[in-house]
C-alpha cells in the first residue's frame, strides 16, 4: 500500500481523484476534510483523525479505521460494510442510512451519532457506548450488542440482535436473558 501525507491526498482530490482504495493511510490527520464520494475501499486509516469531516456517500468496505477520531463526522449513506471500526471514536456522528453490515464497532464511541435508517445486520457492537444514539429505523438483526451502553438511545429495535446481561437498555436497566 501507499503511504501519502495529507496534504497529497486533499491536492488528489481537488484534481478530481476520487479512488484512494487499498492505500496505507495510518495516522491521516485532516480537520473539517470535505471529501464527499471518495473511495476508501480496502484502505488503511488506522489512528486517523477526521473530526468534523465531510465523507458522505463514502465507499469504504473493509477500510480500518480502528482507534480514529471521527466525531461530528458526516457519513451520511457511507458504505462501510465489513469495515474496522473498532475503538472508534464517532460522537455525534451522522450515520443516517449508512451499510455497516458485518462491520466491527467493538468499543467505538458512538454517543449521540445519528445512525436512523442504517443498516447494522451482523455488526459487532460489543461494549459500543450508544448511549443517546438515534437508532430510528436502524437494521439490527444479528447484530451482537454484548455489554454494549444503550442507554437514553431513541427507536432501538433489537429484533433478533444478541445482547447478555451486561448490556445496558434504553431505560437504564440491564436485564438477565432466560428470565435469570
Amino acid at each position: 500500500m501507499d503511504q501519502r501525507n495529507a496534504e497529497d491526498l486533499i491536492q488528489a482530490y481537488q484534481e478530481g481523484k476520487r479512488d484512494f482504495s487499498n492505500l496505507d493511510l495510518s495516522g491521516l490527520s485532516i480537520f473539517e476534510a470535505n471529501m464527499p464520494e471518495v473511495n476508501f475501499q480496502g484502505s488503511c486509516l488506522r489512528l486517523a483523525y477526521l473530526p468534523y469531516g465531510q465523507f458522505n456517500r463514502l465507499e469504504a468496505p473493509g477500510v480500518d479505521l480502528q482507534g480514529s477520531e471521527l466525531g461530528d463526522i458526516q457519513l451520511y449513506q457511507a458504505n462501510l460494510s465489513h469495515a474496522n471500526l473498532s475503538q472508534a471514536k464517532l460522537v455525534r456522528a451522522n450515520l443516517r442510512s449508512a451499510t455497516l453490515a458485518g462491520a466491527s464497532l467493538v468499543e467505538a464511541n458512538l454517543q449521540g451519532a445519528d445512525l436512523r435508517y442504517a443498516d447494522l445486520r451482523g455488526a459487532d457492537l460489543r461494549r459500543a457506548n450508544l448511549s443517546q444514539a438515534n437508532l430510528d429505523q436502524a437494521n439490527l438483526s444479528d447484530a451482537h450488542l454484548e455489554g454494549a451502553n444503550l442507554f437514553r438511545a431513541t427507536g432501538v429495535a433489537v429484533g433478533t440482535a444478541t445482547f447478555d446481561f451486561t448490556t445496558v437498555h434504553p431505560d437504564g436497566h440491564q436485564h438477565h436473558i432466560d428470565g435469570d
